[in-house]
């Protein structure tokens, strides 16, 4: 028992994660006028995500390497001669470096970026990613079946199957199932919340695929294949029930030990 005189102990409140605990630190910079093939060598010595494209003090633009593969390989053009401020992706997102991890979040659902530009002060400090969001907040295992529709371009007819969404947050998901899917594929999963009896149809973009290791959690004989998909295009209508389901179903960052 504390004596009259001795200060109460004080209560232990978990640091809240912001943006700036999960960014990749730094932006690399470059005006619209240079060359792909000159951004392309940037990308790779400084292992950067993403370049910043800067036209004026209010015009910017994104480019990575998914745009140098789409934009100009796969168009057979000639990298020396296209400047990056025309396969450059419009508008970038930016985000506060002080802003909750679940703002970001929302963010990047309700505009379908990958990337966001994280600011201090209005200037360019970091990136984060769809991957960095992966990693928190923490995802309550679950096994919720859903079938999966590929619907790519790329891909001449629709192909669906059955997959388990074994993570689930109001962002993203974690699914397993026999069939593997290639990054920046688009699908579609078709699932109904526990305790809900509305389908829910939500669109979204493969951003990982790996083959698990066989173990006695798998009984089958087939592969097993996770698969993270970051949500896109959610409707007003969508995005609140699944945020309304995960904040009361997944622990919430600020739990976490």
């Amino acid at each position: 028992m504390l004596g009259p005189n001795e200060p109460s102990p004080q209560a232990h409140h978990p640091t809240p994660i912001v943006v700036a605990h999960m960014m990749t630190p730094g932006v690399v910079q470059i005006p619209g006028d240079v060359s792909v093939s000159e951004a392309a060598l940037l990308l790779e010595r400084e292992h950067a995500p993403c370049l910043l494209v800067k036209e004026t003090d209010t015009v910017f633009g994104l480019m990575t390497p998914h745009d140098i593969v789409k934009k100009v390989v796969a168009q057979g053009l000639e990298p020396h001669d296209i400047e990056v401020r025309s396969i450059m992706t419009r508008p970038v997102q930016f985000i506060e470096y002080d802003e909750p991890l679940e703002e970001a979040s929302t963010m990047m659902v309700a505009t379908g970026a990958s990337l966001l530009i994280v600011t201090k002060q209005n200037q360019p400090v970091g990136v984060l990613s769809a991957q960095d969001l992966m990693l928190t907040p923490a995802r309550r295992p679950m096994n919720i079946p859903t079938i999966v529709t590929v619907v790519d371009e790329a891909v001449a007819q629709r192909q669906a199957h059955n997959a388990t969404i074994v993570q689930l947050s109001h962002v993203s998901a974690r699914i397993e199932s026999a069939s593997s899917l290639q990054p920046k594929t688009r699908v579609v999963l078709a699932f109904s919340l526990p305790g809900q009896h509305t389908p829910l149809t939500i669109h979204g973009k493969v951003l990982s695929s790996e083959t698990l290791s066989a173990t006695a959690s798998h009984e089958s004989a087939e592969r097993t294949v996770a698969v993270e998909i970051q949500f896109a295009d959610l409707s007003a209508s969508d995005l609140t029930r699944l945020k309304a389901w995960t904040l009361q179903a997944i622990p919430s960052s600020l739990d976490r030990p």
